[in-house]
């Protein structure tokens, strides 16, 4: 198992409340443009604003060898990363309610230690007894009377699963790449394939692009360029698991961005929910001789 540092620890952290107050910016640009829009030019653009810190921080430690699994390793996470924030921008629209989609996004975190039992390691009581409580909480502020998850609910929680595999290759492929080289190119992947979706499926045009430039911005500059570079630099010293609990935090964080911003707020219920979410997401992380 990884030692985590306190560095490590503080970049996981500000990745969870860059993505947090992503939420938001997510939901106002859910009024403006598609989700694959929104989602293929922000990534480019977080491609694009890695170059010249690729060029600072690695342009020495250059390698052909390095850089072509770079390049390979970061194809794959760029796609799975297509998937994964194509169903999230798509839960926020049908849904309207970004700490709502956030909540249930976090249940990658459950999903993660349950899906490395499949490759490997032991799981614990602990894992189980925070499924319980991530489900409960699930129900709580999804269900809506007597039609039960909502088709966003359900895209959402899809999406969740696929966060979880990002996370894990994520782990799998840090110590082979070069980390910003990495996520440039997953960023690059993960645009471009969201652009060629867009164009097939929505309706693009500049007006409602420039409409939602801000919005745009923050997404491809800070929650794509900044905070998966983080993510990538963080888990380098980090436990895929330990990982897992500090992003639990991100819901938190949309939840205050979403209040504090969109003056939007959930029913007692539903919070009550999301604080049973959060609980079954720190339970489940924990087991063991070490816990």
């Amino acid at each position: 198992m990884k030692n985590t540092s306190l560095k490590s620890t503080f970049m996981l952290l500000a990745t969870a409340a860059i993505w947090g107050f992503a939420f938001v910016a997510q939901r106002v640009a859910a009024d403006s443009i598609g989700a694959f829009t929104f989602n293929g030019i922000r990534f480019v653009l977080g491609a694009i604003s890695l170059i010249p810190i690729i060029f600072i921080f690695e342009r020495k430690d250059f390698s052909f060898a390095r850089f072509k699994r770079t390049l390979i390793f970061g194809a794959i996470t760029g796609t799975i990363l297509c998937a994964a924030s194509g169903l999230q921008q798509l839960g926020v629209i049908i849904t309207g309610n970004a700490s709502k989609t956030a909540f249930i996004t976090s249940l990658y975190s459950v999903f993660v230690p349950i899906f490395l039992i499949f490759m490997g390691k032991k799981t614990s009581l602990s894992m189980w007894i925070g499924v319980v409580f991530a489900v409960t909480g699930l129900y709580l502020i999804s269900f809506t009377g007597i039609d039960g998850f909502s088709i966003g609910d359900i895209v959402t929680l899809i999406g969740a699963v696929i966060w979880a595999f990002h996370v894990i290759a994520i782990d799998r492929f840090v110590e082979h790449v070069s980390p910003i080289q990495y996520s440039s190119v997953q960023f690059a992947v993960c645009g471009l394939e969201s652009l060629v979706i867009a164009f097939i499926f929505e309706d693009v045009a500049l007006a409602p692009i420039f409409t939602a430039a801000i919005p745009i911005l923050y997404g491809g500059v800070m929650s794509a360029g900044v905070a998966y570079t983080l993510q990538v630099l963080g888990q380098r010293e980090a436990d895929p698991t330990y990982a897992a609990i500090i992003f639990a935090t991100e819901p938190i964080f949309a939840a205050i961005g979403e209040a504090l911003i969109l003056q939007n707020f959930l029913s007692p219920v539903s919070y009550m929910g999301c604080a049973i979410i959060f609980a079954g997401v720190i339970i489940s992380q924990f087991g063991g001789k070490k816990a």
